[in-house]
C-alpha cells in the first residue's frame, strides 16, 4: 500500500460508560496495519453517566460530538458519519460500543480490502463477524439472502482464510469504503435504530459493491437483543407500543425496508407484525 491510509472509525453511546471505554481500549490496542492512520468519531448521545468525560480523560484525541438524546443508533452513527466527512478518508470502520475487537481486527479488514481490490478492482464493504465472549457462538455479521423473493437469509460464519460474499450485514464491525461512500451516501434517515445496515449493505449490493465477510472473527459482542416480540401476559397497549418502537419491532421502518427490498413478502410481514402483537400465544406456538 502506497502512503497513508486514512479511516474514521465511527461510533455512538448512550449511557454504556464501561462497554464504551472497554471498545475503545480494544481499538487503540488492536495491531494496525502499515500506513494505516486512524481517527475516532464518537457520538455521546446524552449520555448521563460520564462517558464523554471518561472518554475525554483516557482517549483525548477522540473527537466527541454531542447528540440531543434522541438519535438511537442510526442517527448517532449518520451525525459522527456527516462530521467525518468533512474530512478526507480512505474509508469508514463503523464499530458497535459494546463490541470488543481482536487485536488482528484491522489486520483482516485491510486483507479483506486487498482481496476486494485484487478481485473486484474497487474497494467495498467488509463485515467483521463477532462471537459470543463466552460461547464463542457466532452473534453478528453476514447474511446470505436463501430466496430474493421473501428475504430469507442465513448466517455466514467466518472459515479460515476464506474471504466470503453476503447480501447484507450487521454493522457491529463494518469497514466501507470511500467509493461506495461516494457513490450512495451513509445511513438512511428513514431508519431510527435497527435495519439501518441491512438496508446500507443491500444497497451497496444493488449498485455491485462487493460485500465481503472476513475470514475470522474479528470481535466479540454479546447478543443483546430482547425476544422480538411480547407475551400475552403484556398488556395489549404495550404489546402494540412495542410494536411501534424504533428500538424493538420498528413497525413503520420494517414496513417499508421489506417494500423497498422484498416487496414481494410485504403482505405476509404484515400479517406477521399483527399476530405476535395480537396473538402472542399463537405465533410462540408457529415459532417453536
Amino acid at each position: 500500500m502506497i502512503g497513508q491510509y486514512k479511516v474514521a472509525v465511527l461510533l455512538t453511546c448512550h449511557n454504556r460508560r464501561k462497554k464504551t471505554i472497554h471498545c475503545l481500549k480494544s481499538l487503540f490496542e488492536a495491531e494496525l496495519p502499515l500506513n494505516y492512520l486512524i481517527d475516532v468519531y464518537l457520538t455521546d448521545d446524552g449520555s448521563t453517566d460520564g462517558t464523554a468525560d471518561s472518554v475525554k480523560e483516557m482517549y483525548s484525541n477522540v473527537i466527541i460530538i454531542q447528540g440531543n438524546g434522541n438519535l438511537f443508533w442510526a442517527g448517532g452513527m449518520r451525525l459522527a458519519w456527516t462530521e467525518a466527512r468533512k474530512q478526507n478518508y480512505d474509508g469508514y470502520l463503523l464499530l458497535n460500543d459494546d463490541t470488543f475487537l481482536y487485536p488482528d481486527a484491522l489486520i483482516q479488514i485491510r486483507n479483506t480490502h486487498n482481496y476486494s481490490i485484487g478481485n473486484y478492482q474497487q474497494g467495498g464493504i467488509y463485515v467483521g463477524t463477532t462471537n459470543d465472549p463466552i460461547t464463542k457462538e457466532y452473534t453478528y455479521g453476514g447474511h446470505c439472502l436463501l430466496n430474493r423473493i421473501t428475504g430469507h437469509s442465513k448466517k455466514i460464519e467466518p472459515k479460515s482464510e476464506l474471504i466470503q460474499s453476503c447480501d447484507f450485514a450487521n454493522a457491529n464491525i463494518l469497514f466501507v469504503s470511500k467509493n461506495v461512500v461516494e457513490t450512495i451516501g451513509i445511513l438512511s434517515k428513514r431508519f431510527t435504530h435497527v435495519l439501518a445496515d441491512y438496508d446500507y449493505t443491500l444497497n451497496a449490493g444493488r449498485k455491485y459493491f462487493p460485500v465481503l465477510v472476513c475470514s475470522n472473527y474479528c470481535g466479540s459482542c454479546e447478543d443483546d437483543h430482547d425476544k422480538p416480540w411480547l407475551s400475552n401476559k403484556n398488556k395489549l397497549s404495550d404489546r402494540i407500543k412495542y410494536l411501534k418502537s424504533p428500538k424493538h419491532l420498528a413497525y413503520k421502518e420494517y414496513l417499508f425496508f421489506t417494500k423497498y427490498h422484498f416487496p414481494f413478502s410485504l403482505p405476509l410481514i404484515f400479517f406477521k407484525l399483527w399476530l405476535k402483537t395480537l396473538l402472542p400465544a399463537i405465533w410462540d406456538k408457529y415459532k417453536r
